[in-house]
């Protein structure tokens, strides 16, 4: 006798896997390689490339101002209003390192290095950020494979596959998957090309 039952248990199989959402751990989804993006708790809506070659996420931070707040170094910085391109949006976050990129033309260039959570698609991470001049790029934000890796699978053919669309809480939720690494920089490399 056959296995009748292989076909049912077969199809079983493929629309309970078809429900697994994707704020469960270890879910991945496709993406373009630009995608729209959103910073977390702020709720600013950019465009952003998604670059698999680049360690660290960075963005375009401009007027970028150093501070000390209760003993902490702190940066305040401006980015272009994605809604009103003769604006600009003031955000402020604790600096949690330097960086030193090797850039293309064999000169250094420092940068300050803050957490900035990102929601792309369904997925959130708080992750680190390098602070720079991104005005003569395209898009104002380079999401990193600090913010990629594990969730988000990059194809190059497409674009804008998802909306942001984390939880109302998400940039409150504390998931040792979504902490910090703090690892190292890449120093071989500028992320920004």
């Amino acid at each position: 006798m056959r296995f009748p039952f292989f076909p049912i248990a077969l199809l079983l199989g493929v629309a309970l896997a078809g429900s697994i959402t994707a704020e469960e751990d270890h879910v991945r989804t496709i993406h373009g390689w630009v995608e729209r993006i959103e910073i977390l708790p702020e709720g600013i809506s950019l465009k952003a490339k998604l670059d698999t070659g680049a360690t660290t996420s960075s963005l375009n931070a401009l007027n970028r101002e150093r501070f000390e707040r209760n003993g902490e170094r702190w940066i305040a910085f401006d980015i272009i209003d994605p809604e009103d391109a003769d604006n600009s949006v003031r955000l402020e976050r604790p600096i949690t390192r330097n960086v030193r990129i090797l850039q293309h033309d064999g000169g250094f260039q420092r940068r300050p290095v803050v957490s900035i959570g990102l929601c792309i698609g369904p997925h959130y991470r708080e992750e680190e950020v390098s602070l720079v001049d991104r005005t003569h790029l395209n898009y104002q934000a380079l999401v990193g494979r600090n913010h990629l890796g594990g969730i988000i699978l990059v194809d190059s053919a497409e674009t804008f596959l998802h909306s942001p669309g984390c939880p109302p809480d998400a940039d409150s939720a504390a998931d040792p998957d979504t902490e910090a690494h703090g690892g190292p920089a890449d120093p071989g490399s500028d992320p920004e090309a």
